[in-house]
């Protein structure tokens, strides 16, 4: 057995600690992580899970403990479960909650149709990645919840960078979606054909 310990990492190093330790380890042995906050048991279990590994999590004396197996050879990492429309991977990102420059209010209310019309188009993106400001739309009070829930509800994959969620302290208020890191936002980046921003 291999023990990393990444408690007090930022993001997104658990999920690279991790991966690096995957790589060098054997079939049939095992990874020990250690974490000291919720979101990095998040990260570092959907980047497990991604690769197929079978995972389990426990909580002791204020830290968290991830048992990984390193069983088969493992898989690219799927950040998006969606099928691919007209063969071409589109991801929105969201670095405001605001559309363009100029008038804020105006620019806030074009942000929100935005968001609110994209549910009616066809072909839909794969994925939308909030950071920065962006975030401010994915949690309690977000004029566009429901659009954003409806655009999950049909596969689109909502990500919110938890480092602006912590910065703005907002991680307990993310209300659709889940909390990100960059290890996973860079990877969705680099497999999208297409990269939008409104």
């Amino acid at each position: 057995m291999r023990e990393i310990d990444c408690r007090g990492l930022a993001c997104p190093q658990p999920v690279l600690e991790t991966k690096e330790a995957l790589e060098g380890l054997s079939e049939g042995e095992v990874l020990r992580v250690l974490v000291d906050n919720e979101a990095a048991v998040q990260n570092v279990s959907r980047f497990v899970s991604s690769q197929g590994y079978p995972l389990q999590v426990r909580e002791e004396a204020g830290y968290f403990i991830l048992e990984v197996v390193k069983k088969g050879r493992g898989r690219p990492v799927e950040g998006v479960s969606c099928e691919r429309p007209e063969g071409i991977f589109r991801v929105i990102l969201v670095d405001s909650d605001r559309m363009g420059e100029g008038d804020e209010e105006l620019g806030r209310k074009l942000m929100v149709n935005f968001l609110q019309t994209l549910p009616q188009v066809s072909p839909l993106p794969q994925a939308l990645i909030f950071y920065n400001r962006g975030v401010f739309l994915t949690v309690e009070g977000s004029p566009v919840l429901s659009a954003l829930r409806e655009l999950e509800g049909k596969g689109v994959k909502i990500l919110s960078c938890w480092t602006c969620l912590s910065h703005y302290d907002l991680e307990d208020k993310l209300r659709v979606g889940q909390a990100s890191n960059m290890y996973e936002i860079l990877s969705l980046l680099m497999r999208a054909d297409r990269v939008l921003r409104p």
